[in-house]
C-alpha cells in the first residue's frame, strides 16, 4: 500500500487547489494510505522561507499580474472559486488546530473544505471565533467542545510538531506532500507527477 502525507494550511489558495485535487486522486487510488497533517505555514516561512515576505513587500509587477491569471486558471480547472480576501495573510492558527479536532470527530474533509471555502470563496475572516464557530456547527461538531480543545496545549503542541516536522524533512511551504515517506512534492501542480508515480508503483 502506498502512503501519502499531505502537509497543509488553509490560509494558502494553492493549498485549496491541492486539497480538492487530492480528493480526486484518492478516488482514483482508493487504497492510498492518506495522512492529513495540519501545519502553520507562517511558522515554516519564518524559519526557512523568508523570501516569501520579501516578494510580498516588493512584487515584480509583471509576475504579480500573471500570478492572478495563473491562480484563476487553476481555480477554473479544479472547479472552485478563489477570490481576494480583505484579510490577507490571515491568522489560521485556530482553524488549523481545529483540524485535529475535526480528525477526532471524523469530519476533517468536510471541515477543511468549508474552512477553505469560507475564506477563499466567501471571503470571510477565518481567524474570527464567530466565523469559525459557524463552520464548526455546519459540519456537526459541538462548538463549546471545539473552542475548548483548540485552546488546549495538546493541540497547540500538535500543530507545532507537524510544522517542525515538515521543515525537518525539507519542506518550505504549503501544500507539501511525501509519497512513501521520502519522495517529496511541493505545490498543487505536482499531483500529476504523484499520480504517475502511483501508476508506476501499481504495475
Amino acid at each position: 500500500m502506498n502512503k501519502l502525507e499531505f502537509f497543509f494550511d488553509c490560509s494558502s489558495p494553492w493549498t485549496y487547489l491541492g486539497f480538492e485535487t487530492l480528493q480526486r486522486l484518492h478516488e482514483e487510488h482508493p487504497d492510498l494510505d492518506l495522512h492529513y497533517k495540519p501545519i502553520l505555514v507562517g511558522g515554516v516561512f519564518n524559519q526557512v522561507n523568508q523570501s516569501v515576505y520579501e516578494n510580498r513587500a516588493n512584487p515584480v509587477p509583471s509576475k504579480q499580474g500573471y500570478y492572478g491569471k495563473d491562480l484563476n486558471d487553476w481555480a477554473q480547472y479544479v472547479g472552485i472559486e478563489i477570490g481576494q480576501p480583505n484579510v490577507f495573510p490571515v491568522n489560521s492558527v485556530k482553524a488549523m488546530r481545529g483540524a485535529f479536532v475535526a480528525m477526532e470527530q471524523d469530519c476533517l474533509i468536510a471541515y477543511s473544505r468549508l474552512v477553505f471555502k469560507t475564506y477563499w470563496t466567501d471571503l470571510k475572516d477565518i481567524s474570527q471565533t464567530l466565523i469559525l464557530s459557524q463552520i464548526v456547527e455546519a459540519v456537526g461538531m459541538d462548538v463549546t467542545m471545539f473552542l475548548e480543545k483548540i485552546n488546549d496545549q495538546t493541540y497547540k503542541d500538535r500543530l507545532k510538531q507537524n510544522t517542525d516536522e515538515v521543515i525537518r524533512r525539507g519542506g518550505f511551504g504549503s501544500p507539501t506532500m511525501f509519497l512513501n515517506d521520502t519522495d517529496m512534492y511541493f505545490g498543487n501542480d505536482r499531483f500529476p507527477l504523484i499520480s504517475a508515480k502511483l501508476a508506476n508503483c501499481s504495475r
